[in-house]
Protein backbone atom coordinates (compact mmCIF):
# COMPACT_ATOMS: atom_id res chain seq x y z
CA UNK A 1 0.00 0.00 0.00
CA UNK A 2 1.23 3.52 -0.80
CA UNK A 3 1.55 5.52 2.42
CA UNK A 4 0.51 9.10 2.99
CA UNK A 5 4.13 10.26 3.05
CA UNK A 6 4.93 8.69 -0.31
CA UNK A 7 2.02 10.33 -2.11
CA UNK A 8 4.26 13.16 -3.28
CA UNK A 9 5.82 10.76 -5.78
CA UNK A 10 2.45 10.45 -7.52
CA UNK A 11 0.67 13.73 -6.89
CA UNK A 12 1.52 17.24 -7.96
CA UNK A 13 1.28 19.16 -4.69
CA UNK A 14 1.22 18.58 -0.95
CA UNK A 15 -1.23 20.64 1.13
CA UNK A 16 -0.28 21.51 4.75
CA UNK A 17 -2.28 19.92 7.57
CA UNK A 18 -0.66 21.91 10.36
CA UNK A 19 -3.81 23.92 11.09
CA UNK A 20 -5.73 20.78 12.11
CA UNK A 21 -5.29 19.07 15.47
CA UNK A 22 -5.63 15.29 15.74
CA UNK A 23 -9.36 15.43 16.54
CA UNK A 24 -10.19 17.77 13.66
CA UNK A 25 -8.07 15.72 11.30
CA UNK A 26 -9.89 12.49 12.17
CA UNK A 27 -13.34 14.10 11.88
CA UNK A 28 -12.35 15.65 8.55
CA UNK A 29 -11.02 12.34 7.23
CA UNK A 30 -14.21 10.52 8.22
CA UNK A 31 -16.42 13.15 6.57
CA UNK A 32 -14.53 12.99 3.28
CA UNK A 33 -14.28 9.21 3.15
CA UNK A 34 -17.99 8.81 3.94
CA UNK A 35 -18.95 11.44 1.38
CA UNK A 36 -16.81 9.84 -1.34
CA UNK A 37 -18.46 6.51 -0.61
CA UNK A 38 -22.09 7.66 -0.39
CA UNK A 39 -22.24 11.00 -2.19
CA UNK A 40 -24.38 12.34 0.66
CA UNK A 41 -23.65 15.09 3.22
CA UNK A 42 -22.41 13.62 6.49
CA UNK A 43 -23.99 14.49 9.85
CA UNK A 44 -22.62 14.36 13.39
CA UNK A 45 -24.70 11.31 14.33
CA UNK A 46 -23.35 9.36 11.36
CA UNK A 47 -19.82 10.18 12.47
CA UNK A 48 -20.58 9.23 16.06
CA UNK A 49 -21.97 5.86 14.97
CA UNK A 50 -18.94 5.44 12.70
CA UNK A 51 -16.59 5.08 15.63
CA UNK A 52 -15.43 8.61 16.50
CA UNK A 53 -15.22 8.73 20.30
CA UNK A 54 -16.79 12.17 20.66
CA UNK A 55 -20.26 13.35 21.54
CA UNK A 56 -22.46 14.61 18.70
CA UNK A 57 -22.14 18.12 20.19
CA UNK A 58 -18.33 17.98 20.10
CA UNK A 59 -18.44 16.64 16.55
CA UNK A 60 -20.77 19.47 15.51
CA UNK A 61 -18.35 22.04 16.96
CA UNK A 62 -15.47 20.44 15.06
CA UNK A 63 -17.49 20.41 11.85
CA UNK A 64 -18.19 24.09 12.32
CA UNK A 65 -14.47 24.81 12.80
CA UNK A 66 -13.65 22.89 9.62
CA UNK A 67 -16.29 24.88 7.76
CA UNK A 68 -14.72 28.15 8.96
CA UNK A 69 -11.43 26.93 7.47
CA UNK A 70 -13.18 26.47 4.12
CA UNK A 71 -12.76 22.69 4.12
CA UNK A 72 -16.42 21.72 4.58
CA UNK A 73 -19.73 23.15 3.45
CA UNK A 74 -23.41 22.43 4.06
CA UNK A 75 -25.74 22.27 1.05
CA UNK A 76 -28.70 23.10 3.32
CA UNK A 77 -29.04 24.64 6.77
CA UNK A 78 -30.18 21.41 8.41
CA UNK A 79 -28.06 19.09 6.29
CA UNK A 80 -24.78 17.44 7.17
CA UNK A 81 -21.42 18.53 5.84
CA UNK A 82 -19.57 17.71 2.64
CA UNK A 83 -16.02 18.61 1.56
CA UNK A 84 -15.39 21.69 -0.52
CA UNK A 85 -13.00 21.47 -3.46
CA UNK A 86 -10.37 22.96 -1.17
CA UNK A 87 -11.14 20.24 1.36
CA UNK A 88 -10.88 17.50 -1.26
CA UNK A 89 -7.51 18.85 -2.31
CA UNK A 90 -6.28 18.79 1.29
CA UNK A 91 -7.55 15.22 1.72
CA UNK A 92 -6.05 13.95 -1.54
CA UNK A 93 -2.64 15.51 -0.95
CA UNK A 94 -2.30 14.80 2.75
CA UNK A 95 -4.61 12.04 4.02
CA UNK A 96 -5.45 9.74 1.13
CA UNK A 97 -3.94 6.26 1.22
CA UNK A 98 -3.58 4.55 -2.13
CA UNK A 99 -3.36 0.79 -2.45
CA UNK A 100 -2.21 -1.38 -5.32
CA UNK A 101 -4.74 -2.04 -8.07
CA UNK A 102 -4.37 -5.80 -7.69
CA UNK A 103 -3.05 -8.50 -9.97
CA UNK A 104 -6.43 -9.18 -11.61
CA UNK A 105 -6.81 -5.56 -12.70
CA UNK A 106 -3.21 -5.49 -13.95
CA UNK A 107 -3.80 -8.61 -16.04
CA UNK A 108 -6.99 -7.12 -17.52
CA UNK A 109 -5.25 -3.88 -18.46
CA UNK A 110 -2.31 -5.67 -20.05
CA UNK A 111 -4.54 -8.13 -21.92
CA UNK A 112 -6.74 -5.40 -23.37
CA UNK A 113 -3.86 -3.14 -24.41
CA UNK A 114 -1.32 -5.69 -25.61
CA UNK A 115 -3.49 -8.27 -27.37
CA UNK A 116 -2.31 -9.95 -30.53
CA UNK A 117 -2.58 -7.69 -33.57
CA UNK A 118 -3.19 -4.61 -31.40
CA UNK A 119 -1.77 -1.45 -32.98
CA UNK A 120 -0.83 1.54 -30.84
CA UNK A 121 -3.76 3.55 -32.24
CA UNK A 122 -6.13 0.78 -31.18
CA UNK A 123 -4.43 0.58 -27.79
CA UNK A 124 -5.08 4.29 -27.19
CA UNK A 125 -8.78 3.88 -27.94
CA UNK A 126 -8.96 0.78 -25.79
CA UNK A 127 -7.20 2.63 -22.94
CA UNK A 128 -9.92 5.29 -22.99
CA UNK A 129 -12.66 2.62 -22.99
CA UNK A 130 -10.90 0.68 -20.27
CA UNK A 131 -10.47 3.62 -17.91
CA UNK A 132 -14.07 4.76 -18.36
CA UNK A 133 -15.30 1.25 -17.52
CA UNK A 134 -13.03 0.59 -14.55
CA UNK A 135 -13.24 4.09 -13.07
CA UNK A 136 -16.89 4.91 -13.76
CA UNK A 137 -16.11 8.28 -15.33
CA UNK A 138 -15.16 9.49 -18.80
CA UNK A 139 -11.85 8.13 -20.05
CA UNK A 140 -9.74 10.59 -22.01
CA UNK A 141 -6.55 10.03 -24.00
CA UNK A 142 -4.41 12.64 -25.75
CA UNK A 143 -2.74 11.08 -28.76
CA UNK A 144 1.04 11.45 -29.01
CA UNK A 145 2.85 14.25 -30.75
CA UNK A 146 5.61 12.58 -32.75
CA UNK A 147 8.65 14.57 -33.83
CA UNK A 148 10.90 11.91 -35.35
CA UNK A 149 12.29 12.44 -38.84
CA UNK A 150 11.18 10.38 -41.82
CA UNK A 151 13.46 7.51 -42.78
CA UNK A 152 11.66 5.93 -45.73
CA UNK A 153 8.53 6.35 -47.85
CA UNK A 154 6.96 3.72 -50.07
CA UNK A 155 3.71 3.05 -51.91
CA UNK A 156 2.91 -0.65 -52.23
CA UNK A 157 0.25 -1.75 -54.71
CA UNK A 158 -2.26 -4.21 -53.25
CA UNK A 159 -4.72 -4.52 -56.10
CA UNK A 160 -6.13 -2.79 -59.15
CA UNK A 161 -7.42 0.21 -57.20
CA UNK A 162 -5.68 -0.06 -53.80
CA UNK A 163 -2.24 0.68 -52.41
CA UNK A 164 -0.63 0.80 -48.98
CA UNK A 165 1.12 4.07 -48.12
CA UNK A 166 4.01 3.23 -45.77
CA UNK A 167 5.94 5.80 -43.76
CA UNK A 168 8.93 4.69 -41.64
CA UNK A 169 10.36 7.10 -39.03
CA UNK A 170 13.86 7.37 -37.57
CA UNK A 171 12.56 6.17 -34.20
CA UNK A 172 11.31 2.92 -35.74
CA UNK A 173 7.64 3.86 -35.81
CA UNK A 174 5.73 2.83 -38.94
CA UNK A 175 2.51 4.36 -40.27
CA UNK A 176 0.44 2.43 -42.80
CA UNK A 177 -2.57 3.87 -44.60
CA UNK A 178 -4.80 2.09 -47.11
CA UNK A 179 -5.37 4.30 -50.17
CA UNK A 180 -7.71 4.15 -53.15
CA UNK A 181 -5.83 4.52 -56.44
CA UNK A 182 -7.08 6.50 -59.39
CA UNK A 183 -7.28 4.84 -62.76
CA UNK A 184 -3.99 4.69 -64.65
CA UNK A 185 -1.67 4.28 -61.69
CA UNK A 186 1.09 1.89 -62.78
CA UNK A 187 4.01 0.44 -60.77
CA UNK A 188 6.28 3.08 -62.29
CA UNK A 189 3.98 5.83 -60.96
CA UNK A 190 4.22 4.35 -57.48
CA UNK A 191 8.02 4.33 -57.73
CA UNK A 192 8.10 7.92 -59.02
CA UNK A 193 5.92 9.16 -56.15
CA UNK A 194 7.98 7.20 -53.59
CA UNK A 195 11.28 8.57 -54.91
CA UNK A 196 9.96 12.14 -54.95
CA UNK A 197 8.88 11.97 -51.29
CA UNK A 198 12.00 10.12 -50.13
CA UNK A 199 14.23 12.81 -51.62
CA UNK A 200 12.36 15.61 -49.84
CA UNK A 201 11.16 14.06 -46.57
CA UNK A 202 14.10 11.93 -45.43
CA UNK A 203 15.52 13.19 -42.13
CA UNK A 204 12.79 15.82 -41.67
CA UNK A 205 9.63 15.72 -39.61
CA UNK A 206 6.30 15.80 -41.38
CA UNK A 207 5.44 19.08 -39.68
CA UNK A 208 8.69 20.66 -40.91
CA UNK A 209 8.31 19.50 -44.48
CA UNK A 210 4.57 19.39 -45.16
CA UNK A 211 3.78 23.02 -45.99
CA UNK A 212 6.98 23.56 -47.95
CA UNK A 213 6.45 20.32 -49.85
CA UNK A 214 2.94 21.28 -50.89
CA UNK A 215 4.17 24.61 -52.25
CA UNK A 216 6.99 22.89 -54.09
CA UNK A 217 4.59 20.33 -55.51
CA UNK A 218 2.42 23.09 -56.99
CA UNK A 219 5.42 24.61 -58.80
CA UNK A 220 6.78 21.29 -60.05
CA UNK A 221 3.48 19.71 -61.01
CA UNK A 222 4.23 19.98 -64.75
CA UNK A 223 7.41 17.93 -64.33
CA UNK A 224 5.59 15.09 -62.61
CA UNK A 225 3.30 12.47 -63.98
CA UNK A 226 -0.26 13.64 -63.24
CA UNK A 227 -1.10 10.38 -61.48
CA UNK A 228 2.09 10.60 -59.41
CA UNK A 229 1.28 14.18 -58.33
CA UNK A 230 -2.18 13.11 -57.20
CA UNK A 231 -0.70 10.13 -55.38
CA UNK A 232 1.80 12.34 -53.54
CA UNK A 233 -0.97 14.69 -52.41
CA UNK A 234 -3.10 11.76 -51.27
CA UNK A 235 -0.14 10.30 -49.38
CA UNK A 236 0.52 13.55 -47.54
CA UNK A 237 -3.15 13.74 -46.58
CA UNK A 238 -3.21 10.10 -45.45
CA UNK A 239 -0.23 10.29 -43.12
CA UNK A 240 -1.10 11.79 -39.75
CA UNK A 241 -3.75 14.10 -41.14
CA UNK A 242 -1.59 15.53 -43.87
CA UNK A 243 1.57 15.91 -41.85
CA UNK A 244 -0.08 18.00 -39.14
CA UNK A 245 1.38 17.67 -35.64
CA UNK A 246 -1.98 18.53 -34.11
CA UNK A 247 -2.91 16.17 -31.33
CA UNK A 248 -6.29 14.52 -31.05
CA UNK A 249 -8.42 13.50 -28.09
CA UNK A 250 -10.17 10.20 -27.53
CA UNK A 251 -13.04 10.51 -25.04
CA UNK A 252 -15.14 7.51 -24.01
CA UNK A 253 -17.76 6.80 -21.34
CA UNK A 254 -19.66 10.09 -21.06
CA UNK A 255 -22.78 8.05 -20.26
CA UNK A 256 -21.10 6.98 -17.00
CA UNK A 257 -21.34 10.57 -15.81
CA UNK A 258 -25.12 10.51 -16.02
CA UNK A 259 -25.39 7.21 -14.19
CA UNK A 260 -23.15 8.38 -11.36
CA UNK A 261 -24.95 11.69 -10.79
CA UNK A 262 -27.94 12.51 -8.65
CA UNK A 263 -30.88 14.40 -10.11
CA UNK A 264 -29.76 17.72 -8.62
CA UNK A 265 -26.33 17.26 -10.22
CA UNK A 266 -27.64 16.97 -13.77
CA UNK A 267 -27.01 20.65 -14.45
CA UNK A 268 -23.39 20.14 -13.47
CA UNK A 269 -23.20 17.11 -15.78
CA UNK A 270 -24.61 19.19 -18.63
CA UNK A 271 -21.89 21.76 -17.98
CA UNK A 272 -19.32 18.97 -17.93
CA UNK A 273 -20.53 17.68 -21.30
CA UNK A 274 -20.04 21.18 -22.68
CA UNK A 275 -16.53 21.23 -21.16
CA UNK A 276 -15.67 17.98 -22.91
CA UNK A 277 -16.56 19.59 -26.23
CA UNK A 278 -13.84 22.19 -25.65
CA UNK A 279 -11.18 19.93 -27.10
CA UNK A 280 -8.46 22.58 -27.36
CA UNK A 281 -8.92 23.59 -23.72
CA UNK A 282 -8.80 19.97 -22.66
CA UNK A 283 -5.60 19.44 -24.63
CA UNK A 284 -4.11 22.49 -22.91
CA UNK A 285 -5.04 20.99 -19.54
CA UNK A 286 -3.42 17.68 -20.42
CA UNK A 287 -0.31 19.54 -21.57
CA UNK A 288 0.16 20.53 -17.92
CA UNK A 289 0.02 16.84 -17.06
CA UNK A 290 2.84 16.11 -19.51
CA UNK A 291 5.35 18.13 -17.48
CA UNK A 292 4.71 15.99 -14.37
CA UNK A 293 6.54 12.82 -13.44
CA UNK A 294 3.39 11.03 -12.27
CA UNK A 295 -0.32 11.39 -11.66
CA UNK A 296 -1.79 14.89 -11.46
CA UNK A 297 -5.18 15.82 -10.08
CA UNK A 298 -7.30 18.89 -10.85
CA UNK A 299 -10.39 19.52 -8.73
CA UNK A 300 -13.08 22.04 -9.66
CA UNK A 301 -11.85 25.60 -10.02
CA UNK A 302 -8.20 24.49 -10.02
CA UNK A 303 -8.84 24.07 -13.73
CA UNK A 304 -10.47 26.93 -15.61
CA UNK A 305 -12.10 24.41 -17.92
CA UNK A 306 -13.99 22.62 -15.14
CA UNK A 307 -14.67 25.51 -12.79
CA UNK A 308 -18.40 25.65 -13.63
CA UNK A 309 -19.09 21.92 -13.61
CA UNK A 310 -16.99 21.37 -10.49
CA UNK A 311 -15.50 18.24 -12.01
CA UNK A 312 -12.25 16.47 -11.24
CA UNK A 313 -9.50 15.14 -13.51
CA UNK A 314 -7.04 12.39 -12.62
CA UNK A 315 -4.41 12.12 -15.34
CA UNK A 316 -0.88 10.89 -15.99
CA UNK A 317 1.63 11.20 -18.84
CA UNK A 318 2.72 8.20 -20.86
CA UNK A 319 6.26 8.20 -22.15
CA UNK A 320 8.75 6.25 -24.17
CA UNK A 321 12.41 5.66 -23.43
CA UNK A 322 14.77 7.84 -25.44
CA UNK A 323 18.45 7.24 -24.82
CA UNK A 324 19.23 8.00 -21.19
CA UNK A 325 15.98 9.86 -20.57
CA UNK A 326 12.27 9.27 -21.04
CA UNK A 327 10.27 11.36 -23.49
CA UNK A 328 6.65 12.25 -22.70
CA UNK A 329 4.41 11.51 -25.69
CA UNK A 330 0.87 12.14 -24.44
CA UNK A 331 -1.45 11.86 -21.46
CA UNK A 332 -4.38 9.74 -20.29
CA UNK A 333 -6.89 10.24 -17.53
CA UNK A 334 -10.35 10.04 -16.04
CA UNK A 335 -12.83 12.92 -15.82
CA UNK A 336 -15.84 12.85 -13.55
CA UNK A 337 -17.61 14.54 -10.65
CA UNK A 338 -15.41 15.70 -7.77
CA UNK A 339 -16.67 12.66 -5.83
CA UNK A 340 -14.37 10.27 -7.70
CA UNK A 341 -12.86 7.24 -6.01
CA UNK A 342 -9.37 8.76 -5.88
CA UNK A 343 -7.77 5.86 -3.99
CA UNK A 344 -8.84 3.41 -6.71
CA UNK A 345 -8.53 5.55 -9.84
CA UNK A 346 -5.07 7.02 -9.20
CA UNK A 347 -3.24 3.66 -9.44
CA UNK A 348 -5.43 2.60 -12.40
CA UNK A 349 -4.43 5.68 -14.39
CA UNK A 350 -0.80 5.36 -13.33
CA UNK A 351 -0.52 1.70 -14.35
CA UNK A 352 -2.35 2.19 -17.67
CA UNK A 353 0.05 5.03 -18.54
CA UNK A 354 3.01 2.75 -17.82
CA UNK A 355 1.62 0.03 -20.11
CA UNK A 356 1.16 2.53 -22.96
CA UNK A 357 4.74 3.67 -22.47
CA UNK A 358 5.90 0.06 -22.62
CA UNK A 359 4.03 -0.35 -25.93
CA UNK A 360 5.83 2.68 -27.35
CA UNK A 361 9.18 1.17 -26.39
Amino acid sequence: MISKTSLSSLLSTTAPLGELDARAREVFRQVVETYLETGEPVGSRTLSRGGIALSPASIRNTLQDLAHLGLLSAPHVSAGRMPTHQGLRLFVDGLLEIGDIGEAAKREIEARLTGRGMTFDHALKEASNLLSGLAGGAGVVMTPSFEAGVKHVEFVKLGVDQALAVLVFDDGRVENRLMTLEAGVTPSVLIEASNYLNARLRGRTLMEASRELRTELDSEREQLNVAAAHLIEAGLAAWSGGGSDKRALIVRGQANLLEASALEDLERVRALFEDLEEKEELINLLDHVKVAQGVRIFIGSESKLFSLSGSAVIAAPYMRAGGQTQKVMGAIGVIGPARLNYARIIPLVDYTAKILGRLLD
